[in-house]
């Protein structure tokens, strides 16, 4: 039954791995775009005048130069990412998309077994993809054969050097505009059909999000400094608008929204996930793939868990839609943001790994792989993303914080079994900073050093710690902007690295592995301090004292204050918990007991923990495709949920006290 601390669950058997079956009957023909290449491969040297290519571009194919900036920041945030190519097959700045080469260039990751170990936080990998033939692929993954015919440039140059790139991109829009029958004017406004139809969008939705998106951006102004260190500045134009009239003249085909739930500001299809009845295997009864609900009239809805696909769209789409695999509420499409709805908020989808997580949660997956730092998460996923994120939690008054806003990879195991093998995506690549600033919650310092608490918040494109295994295990990653911050056993670099003896219960050492969760801080949580020397800052973490570098130069935390959870008076240890289930006292007739058991971790006396809600006991008991049975079990016992390691954990209330941090 799901959620037993004995009995394996039909969640466990299906989500524990997307199998390569499951991969290969789903379609997914591009198993590893973008992954990225081996420590070996010559480094691409870093374009000379990006700034200057978006002018020259911009003037030899008459096309407004803040529309080109514009398009390209949407699409890359104008980084190269050294030549290789997005989850979606988009090189360069203007990810233009070459999806029939990206598939031959990827590189061979196996033959798609299990990680021997039996780690299942590890995605099986797929063998070698065979090639599609152009027919088989949509418009909008094959831009960059386009534009090497526009603009008599090899499809080679176009992939590698970005000024070549961005010529290409205007090439694009330039004839884009053209066939629209409009002018190559120099007014922005006039172009607003021409961005849309370089989304390569076939539904109107989808098109004008992206044209809006990419007019804000021109309104609001950019500037950065790109992956290959050049200098990118946009002006604002506080006084441009939008024409969507332009979009009616252009054929497009009206998505289904059907029964969706999301802000008329993004595109949103609804491809519903199936609830039905089968046979397992064995014969036995069985349904899926998620169960029906009535939240939040029957549980509250208080958490987002943010996931990545391991899969392309059409594949994942495929998967969703099979009723003997898991679920989740949302897939988002890297090239342009746009959103299909599979299950609805009110009902419980299967896709955190933990049953007490599902059943107050909503899922959004996002295309893409965390295994491959330079398959980036485009600038128009993240920007849809954080305006579906920011519609559910206002709808459900969800804090937007990171002990709301989890990664999947923070997502705690039910059971003491059932912590190795839980997921670690979207890795350490994901840029939270970015993502909760387009949340309107922008991670920075909220206390002084006597705050009591420190919040991770490393410069992403500066801070680049060693990874291995993006692509081969013990293979070092190809340097790339993070999120995470390491944690040791002292303070000095050569210091063995924080164990989490949850993820390896044989006392093994933590590794410098991409999908090694147990010595990482993440952005934006938050840890009480224990203890400063010079540049390094201690935290209470899996029970230990966690020392990470922090100069003062370049900062990865800064000082916040709270409240914190520690051992009540008398208690040398207390218990950490997975799920926050009730007592047993709680259970009526007919419901069985869920024992509630503790993890392998412990809160010692003397340590502090950061609070994110307290919540009762809870337990959603829905055994069978009939939902008469179904109960919600809710409890006296009270918890509170904290950040303990890299993943949350549960405490009962009763054996803590709450103090202010700093105290």
């Amino acid at each position: 039954m799901r959620g037993s601390d004995t009995a394996p669950t039909s969640y466990a058997r299906r989500r524990t791995v997307r199998t390569v079956g499951a991969l290969a009957s789903a379609g997914l023909l591009i198993p590893l775009l973008g992954a990225a290449p081996s420590a070996s491969a010559p480094e691409q040297a870093p374009a000379a005048g990006l700034q200057d290519a978006f002018a020259s571009a911009a003037a030899e194919y008459h096309v407004p130069q803040s529309v080109l900036l514009g398009v390209s920041y949407l699409q890359s945030r104008w980084d190269a990412h050294g030549g290789a190519a997005s989850v979606t097959g988009g090189y360069g700045p203007m990810h233009l998309t070459d999806a029939r080469t990206a598939i031959a260039e990827a590189p061979h990751h196996g033959e798609g077994k299990e990680d021997p170990r039996g780690d299942t936080s590890r995605p099986a990998l797929p063998p070698k993809t065979k090639v599609p033939a152009d027919s088989q692929l949509p418009a909008r993954l094959k831009t960059l054969p386009r534009a090497a015919e526009l603009t008599g440039r090899s499809a080679a140059q176009l992939r590698t050097d970005a000024a070549a790139n961005v010529e290409g991109g205007a090439a694009l829009l330039a004839a884009a505009q053209r066939e629209l029958g409009k002018p190559l004017s120099a007014d922005p406004a006039d172009w607003y059909g021409a961005i849309a139809r370089f989304s390569g969008a076939d539904d109107r939705a989808t098109a004008a999000s992206y044209a809006n998106d990419v007019f804000a951006v021109m309104r609001d102004g950019e500037h950065r400094v790109t992956d290959s260190g050049q200098r990118v500045t946009l002006s604002a134009d506080r006084g441009l608008r939008t024409d969507p009239a332009q979009l009616r003249r252009m054929g497009l085909r009206k998505a289904a929204a059907g029964e969706t739930e999301c802000p008329r500001t993004v595109s949103c299809e609804w491809i519903p996930a199936p609830y039905e009845e089968f046979k397992d295997p064995q014969g036995n009864p069985d349904y899926g793939n998620h169960d029906l609900s009535d939240r939040p009239k029957s549980q509250s809805i208080d958490t987002i868990v943010i996931h990545d696909t391991e899969g392309r769209w059409e594949g994942v789409l495929n998967l969703v839609q099979d009723p003997t695999y898991v679920s989740w509420q949302y897939t988002l499409r890297s090239t342009d943001g746009h959103i299909a709805q599979h299950v609805k908020a009110k009902d419980v989808a299967w896709h955190a790994g933990n049953w007490y997580v599902n059943s107050k949660s909503i899922g959004l997956e996002h295309e893409g792989f965390l295994t491959a730092p330079d398959t980036w998460y485009t600038e128009a996923m993240y920007r849809s993303s954080a305006r579906l994120v920011k519609y559910l939690a206002k709808k459900y008054d969800i804090p937007l914080d990171r002990q709301h806003i989890l990664g999947h990879d923070n997502v705690q195991g039910t059971v003491t079994s059932s912590i190795p093998g839980m997921h670690t995506d979207p890795g350490p690549y994901w840029d939270w900073q970015h993502y909760f600033t387009l949340l309107g919650k922008p991670f920075h310092r909220t206390a002084g050093p006597n705050g009591g608490l420190v919040t991770v918040a490393p410069d992403y494109a500066k801070n680049r710690p060693e990874y291995t295994g993006c692509v081969k295990p013990g293979e070092t990653c190809v340097p790339h902007g993070s999120t995470a911050v390491r944690v040791h056993t002292e303070p000095r670099d050569d210091a063995p690295l924080i164990k989490d003896i949850g993820k390896r219960p044989g006392g093994q050492d933590s590794t410098l592995d991409v999908n090694d969760t147990g010595p990482r801080l993440s952005t934006g949580q938050q840890y009480a301090v224990a203890d400063r020397q010079g540049d390094w800052t201690a935290v209470w973490y899996l029970g230990q004292k966690a020392w990470f570098k922090n100069p003062k130069k370049q900062p990865t935390a800064v000082d916040a204050k709270g409240y914190v959870v520690t051992p009540k008076e008398g208690a040398t240890e207390v218990p950490v918990y997975g799920r926050a289930y009730p007592e047993k006292e709680a259970y009526p007739a007919g419901v069985p007991v869920q024992t509630v058991s503790p993890l392998p971790y412990k809160i010692l006396a003397g340590q502090r923990y950061v609070i994110g809600d307290k919540v009762p006991g809870e337990y959603f008991y829905s055994p069978t495709f009939d939902t008469a049975p179904h109960r919600v079990v809710r409890g006296k016992d009270m918890y509170y949920v904290i950040q303990y390691g890299h993943r949350v954990g549960y405490v009962r209330a009763a054996d803590v006290r709450v103090v202010r941090s700093g105290s």
